[in-house]
């Protein structure tokens, strides 16, 4: 069923465009939605608060793909990677819940992660993994290659809710024909399991909106 008309969405509901409202309706009625949308316009919050209203553990996937060009660096792998949660962390305060007691660490030794619901985790865990009852977000998911979507994709029961997030034009991989998120888009849009959507109205303002138009 879409988002209940009755529900607020985090004060969200009433101010969405007809795209938007596309997308949110589409996480609670598909297995499978494919957002691939401009920066700013609001596809990671509108996907964060969907979630949980879910009700379900949110496993967040990211890729770090600029760890090779920074070089080594000093830390856990958590440390290390924490910058690429960024956007998930701009998402929770937008919908007023603090991020250090709804992620998950490994570096918390407080109570604080009895609170966690969400579980940041790279491409690179989910080989040899099963993914159950979740909801799943791959973020900046044209930055993935084909096999690491499609390992991540196999790794996921029918029982979760999976949102693909990214731009096709936001490509950071050196060679951009490396990406799979233009072929999967195009794989899953007639399945009856999915949806794909656009968002084309970037809310942060005329400079972001015409600094994107250049290609």
């Amino acid at each position: 069923m879409p988002l209940p008309k009755d529900n607020l969405l985090f004060g969200f509901a009433s101010k969405l465009t007809d795209e938007q409202k596309k997308y949110v309706d589409s996480i609670f009625d598909n297995l499978l939605t494919i957002v691939n949308a401009k920066s700013g316009t609001g596809k990671t919050t509108l996907a964060v608060a969907c979630s949980y209203l879910l009700k379900k553990p949110l496993i967040y996937i990211f890729s770090p793909v600029m760890e090779g060009s920074m070089g080594f660096r000093p830390g856990t792998q958590e440390e290390k990677e924490i910058e690429y949660i960024t956007p998930l962390k701009d998402a929770l305060l937008k919908i007023n819940m603090d991020p250090n007691r709804a992620i998950f660490s490994e570096l918390n030794q407080d109570n604080r992660n009895k609170e966690a619901w969400v579980f940041p985790r790279s491409h690179i865990f989910a080989r040899g993994t099963n993914i159950e009852d979740c909801t799943v977000i791959i973020d900046e998911c044209q930055n993935f290659t084909k096999s690491e979507i499609r390992k991540i994709l196999t790794r996921i029961h029918d029982n979760c809710t999976v949102i693909m997030i990214g731009h096709t034009g936001q490509i950071d991989l050196k060679n951009h024909n490396d990406s799979g998120f233009a072929p999967y888009i195009e794989h899953f849009r007639d399945k009856d399991y999915a949806e794909v959507c656009e968002l084309t109205h970037n809310f942060r303002g005329k400079l972001a909106n015409d600094a994107d138009e250049l290609i």
